[in-house]
């Protein structure tokens, strides 16, 4: 029962990963990788945005963004990341997604 009420809190969407990809291919869309820097530079998918949601300028550099794009973001394996998604929709961003289960299912290579 709590699993149904916590789906329709989400102001965010879970994708899988093929989902996902195709969505990398569009013009309109961000990829944000919202892990450390460290594990940033150790693998992340092509083209993908270094935004830490751990770190303190998170929130600021989030405001730097245009809301009206729609956002890809991913950390490991979906934790952070959906955190992350479900602030950028607090904040206003109205498309964002997370990569389900992260990138520890990422099958597309990664740079």
């Amino acid at each position: 029962m709590l699993s149904s009420l916590d789906t329709k809190c989400k102001k965010y969407e879970d994708l899988p990963t093929g989902q996902f990809y195709d969505l990398t291919l569009l013009q309109n869309s961000v990829l944000l990788d919202v892990r450390s820097a460290g594990e940033f530079e150790a693998g992340r998918i092509k083209g993908a945005r270094n935004i830490d949601v751990s770190s303190r300028d998170f929130l600021g550099q989030l405001e730097k963004l245009p809301k009206d794009k729609t956002y890809l973001v991913y950390c490991r394996s979906g934790n952070r990341s959906g955190m992350a998604c479900q602030i950028m929709a607090d904040l206003g961003f109205k498309n964002v997604k997370n990569l389900q289960r992260g990138l520890m299912t990422w099958p597309f290579g990664v740079e």
